[in-house]
C-alpha cells in the first residue's frame, strides 16, 4: 500500500498537468509577425430607441475588428480594447488603437477593438439605473444613462471572444481588457462587475437583442490596462444595490494617466482612488503617473517607454507569459 501511495502525488500532478491550465503563451519581445484586420465582424445586436426606452426602436449590429499575428500559433493571449468619447462618440477605429493594435499582434496577441453603444444610441436602460442617473447634475445625465447600454455591449463582445475562442486561437485563461478614457471605465467595468451585472437588468422580454449576446459564455478577466480611466461604473453598481463589487479576486491593474488631467471626470485624484481601493482589497495595481500629461496623453513616454510598451511588460509580468526574444 505504501508503495502505491507514493506514486499518488505524480499520478495528480499528471493529470492536472491535462486538465487544469492550458500552457502558457509565448508572445515575441519585438514586432515579428505581420499582421491581419478582419473589420467589421458583428458580435452582437442592441436596440436604439428614439426616446429613453420608447417602443419605437430599431435594431443595431455591434461591430468589432480583430488583430491576428500571421503565425500557425494554437495557443494566443487576448487583449479586447474599448476607445474613448465620454460615452458620448469614439470609435473602434481611431488611429491610436490601430496602432496599439498592430503592436500587441506582432508580437502575437489576438487585438479586439470593439465599438459600443454611446450616448445617440440611446441603448435600453433598466428602470432602477434611470432613477439613479436622474440624481447626477442635469448637465452629466444623459452620459450616466449613457453607460449601461455601453457596458451591456462591452460585456457582450468580452463573451463574444469566449464564444469564438477556438476560431481565433485563443487561450482565454490570459485575457486582457484595457480602453483609453471612456473606454478605461467600460475595461474596468468588465474586468471587476460581476457577471450578472450589466447583463441580468433586463429582460429578453424587454431587449430580444439579448438572445444575440452569448448569454451563457462567462469569464475571467487577468489583467485591466487602464488610460486615463476612473472606477466610477463600478460605484455606481454599489449605489444601485449598496454591494462594493471590489474583492480579492479582481484582476491585476496598470493605470496610465496624466497628473495634469483637466477633464472634470478624469482629474488624477481619480487615478489614486482607483489605485487606494486596490490596495484596500490587497489586490495587484500599478499605477505610473504622466509627469505633466493630460487627458488623452497617447504619445505620453516613461523613460523612453511607450504606453504600449509599458502595458506589455505589465501583462508579460502578471500574466507570466513566455518572452520568445527570436525574430522568428
Amino acid at each position: 500500500m505504501k508503495y502505491k501511495l507514493s506514486f499518488l502525488p505524480l499520478f495528480f500532478i499528471l493529470l492536472m498537468s491535462f486538465n487544469g491550465k492550458d500552457k502558457t503563451p509565448s508572445v515575441k519581445s519585438e514586432a515579428t509577425y505581420k499582421v491581419e484586420i478582419k473589420e467589421d465582424i458583428v458580435y452582437g445586436e442592441g436596440l436604439s430607441h428614439e426616446t429613453l426606452n420608447s417602443e419605437n426602436a430599431e435594431t443595431i449590429p455591434l461591430k468589432l475588428d480583430v488583430y491576428l499575428p500571421k503565425n500557425k500559433d494554437k495557443n494566443r493571449p487576448v487583449y479586447l480594447f474599448f476607445h474613448g468619447g465620454g460615452f458620448k462618440g469614439g470609435s473602434r477605429k481611431m488611429v491610436h488603437i490601430e496602432t496599439m493594435g498592430k503592436y500587441f499582434a506582432s508580437r502575437g496577441w489576438v487585438f479586439i477593438s470593439a465599438d459600443y453603444r454611446v450616448l445617440k444610441d440611446k441603448g435600453t436602460v433598466p428602470p432602477k439605473w434611470v432613477k439613479v442617473a436622474q440624481k447626477y447634475p442635469q448637465q452629466v445625465r444623459a452620459q450616466a444613462l449613457a453607460i449601461y447600454p455601453a457596458l451591456r455591449d462591452a460585456k457582450s463582445a468580452m463573451r463574444w471572444v469566449i464564444a469564438n475562442k477556438e476560431q481565433y486561437k485563443i487561450n482565454t485563461d490570459y485575457i486582457t481588457v484595457g480602453g483609453a478614457s471612456a473606454g478605461a471605465l467600460t475595461a474596468v467595468g468588465v474586468g471587476i462587475s460581476n457577471l450578472e451585472d450589466y447583463k441580468e437588468e433586463i429582460r429578453l422580454e424587454t431587449d430580444p437583442t439579448l438572445s444575440t449576446t452569448h448569454l451563457d459564455e462567462e469569464y475571467k478577466v487577468n489583467t485591466i490596462i487602464d488610460l486615463w480611466g476612473t472606477k466610477a461604473v463600478v460605484d455606481v453598481l454599489e449605489k444601485l444595490d449598496g454591494k462594493s463589487r471590489f474583492d480579492s479576486e479582481d484582476p491585476s491593474l496598470l493605470i496610465l494617466h496624466g497628473t495634469k488631467d483637466q477633464n472634470k471626470n478624469t482629474l488624477f485624484s481619480e487615478a489614486e482612488a482607483l489605485k487606494e481601493t486596490y490596495d484596500a482589497n490587497g489586490l495587484t495595481a500599478k499605477l505610473i503617473p504622466l509627469e505633466g500629461a493630460g487627458h488623452g496623453a497617447w504619445k505620453a513616454t516613461v523613460n523612453g517607454k511607450s504606453l504600449a510598451d509599458l502595458s506589455y511588460e505589465f501583462i508579460v509580468e502578471q500574466q507570466q507569459l513566455i518572452v520568445d526574444k527570436s525574430s522568428k
